[in-house]
């Protein structure tokens, strides 16, 4: 996944992120796209829930509000890419 995403032009980063980890309402400055490796991770934005687990991703454009926790007990590992030029 890390290599696709770096093919597309963005610069990937991992994370992980434990049981409990909560991400209150907030947005970024950079259009960036999460990738979820292993664990599961409840992302809201727009009026909209969605889980990702292994294998998803999602984009999330620049300047929109989202909120993300980590669901169950496993550690979630996590891609954020963003695009080079919008640093």
């Amino acid at each position: 996944m890390t290599e696709k995403l770096r093919r597309r032009g963005y610069t990937v980063r991992r994370y992980e992120y434990t049981e409990g980890t909560v991400f209150p309402p907030h947005s970024h400055e950079v259009d960036k796209i999460d990738a979820v490796l292993a664990g599961r991770f409840r992302l809201e934005m727009e009026g909209e829930m969605v889980v990702l687990g292994p294998g998803d991703c999602i984009a999330i454009p620049k300047g929109l509000v989202h909120s993300a926790a980590v669901l169950g007990g496993e550690t979630v590992i996590s891609l954020d890419a963003i695009r080079e030029n919008s640093f």
